[in-house]
């Protein structure tokens, strides 16, 4: 960061940055390159540092989408850039260079990954803050409930398995066991999302590589190796593997499963950022039910669709599904809806996550309870 003013030295460089910081506190949106006009207020004292170039340009980006309450603005000034990635950044025209550390830079120039660091960091504090929603009221058990396990997909099965437990009807043990599960694109879309909104993840195309070469599939939606260690435990005629929400078996006691809900690509992705700062600052129980329950509500109505399987890796997943068929099929569990549907279609347009779709949720998702009204600007 840049130094303060220094008393009848000239600093017209410092006088320049100061300028923009107010110009950006004010709801500005010129960029740094642009910016020509100095502070209207005297110079800081020694001591005082002009925000960091990763902050100044986060608060430029937000600035052009809505103007922000002056808590935020502040917030967003005074944050800092954990995680991988470059340190607090000077102005170039502003300080001087240094042959030790970082160069100092024009903001307009960085990546969208240094200011999503920022941006997630702050959304990571919120999300901290707020606290984990109290639980819903669960009813009183049912003793005449029916016996059942429900496990598989995630995005499948945890939320039914929420509602049910609330509504009286929790899982027990020697009863039915139901696998839920779906096209394999899909389940491995759901397991990665489900890493991004619990524990973290690695980044998608690296996570669908690491498996790939370990020529396996991620432990929550390997039905048949899940299916084969309940087998062991109830016998094979208990273990009901479900590809069709709507074809329940009724003697399994959910008579149906509900539309599951999903997050678009870059939704998942920012999850995955914000889940890496949250990670330093609570434990990894707790993060895991903030993730999921204070965080994911709040990502329902990003745009998009949830993320796909790339083209090079649509021969494996063919490979890895027909093999999945083919193993469920000898082992002869009961099987409700087509085992081919773990095939997955052909995507002409895949739906990626990008660092810049992120950085433009991390921004709205900031401005969600940091806009000021018009009563306010007043």
């Amino acid at each position: 960061m840049s130094p303060g003013h220094v008393p009848g030295v000239p600093t017209p460089g410092l006088d320049r940055a100061w300028g923009w910081v107010e110009h950006l506190r004010a709801g500005g949106t010129t960029g740094w390159r642009d910016w020509t006009g100095t502070t209207t207020t005297p110079s800081p004292g020694p001591g005082r540092a002009v925000p960091g170039a990763q902050q100044l340009e986060l608060l430029r980006r937000v600035n052009e989408v809505a103007r922000p309450t002056p808590a935020l603005a502040g917030r967003i000034l005074a944050a800092s850039a954990p995680g991988r990635g470059r340190p607090d950044l000077e102005l170039v025209g502003a300080a001087e260079e240094s042959p030790f550390g970082a160069r100092p830079v024009d903001p307009g120039e960085l990546g969208d990954h240094e200011l999503l660091r920022v941006a997630a960091h702050l959304i990571a504090e919120d999300v901290a803050a707020a606290g984990v929603p109290p639980d819903r009221e669960p009813s009183l058990p049912r003793p005449w409930r029916r016996r059942y396990r429900l496990v598989g997909d995630p995005l499948l099965s945890d939320p039914v398995r929420r509602d049910l437990v609330a509504r009286g009807r929790g899982p027990r043990p020697r009863g039915d066991v139901v696998v839920v599960g779906a096209d394999l694109g899909q389940m491995l879309s759901d397991a990665w999302t489900a890493r991004c909104f619990g524990q973290g993840a690695v980044p998608w195309p690296d996570w669908l590589e690491t498996w790939r070469q370990r020529r396996r599939l991620p432990p929550r939606i390997d039905l048949p190796r899940i299916a084969a260690a309940w087998a062991e435990r109830t016998g094979a005629e208990r273990v009901h593997v479900v590809l069709d929400p709507a074809a329940l078996p009724a003697r399994v006691g959910v008579r149906r499963l509900a539309a599951p809900e999903r997050r678009s690509a870059d939704a998942a992705e920012l999850a995955r950022r914000v889940a890496a700062m949250l990670g330093l600052m609570v434990t990894p129980p707790v993060r895991g039910e903030l993730m999921m329950r204070a965080f994911w509500p709040r990502l329902a109505d990003a745009p998009g669709r949830p993320v796909d399987v790339p083209p090079e890796h649509r021969r494996w997943l063919a490979v890895r599904a027909a093999a999945m068929a083919d193993e469920l099929r000898r082992a002869g569990y009961p099987v409700h809806g087509d085992l081919e549907a773990l095939v997955s279609p052909p995507s002409t347009r895949p739906s990626l996550p990008s660092t810049g779709g992120a950085l433009e949720l991390a921004v709205r998702t900031l401005l969600g309870a940091g806009v000021e009204t018009e009563g306010e600007s007043r």
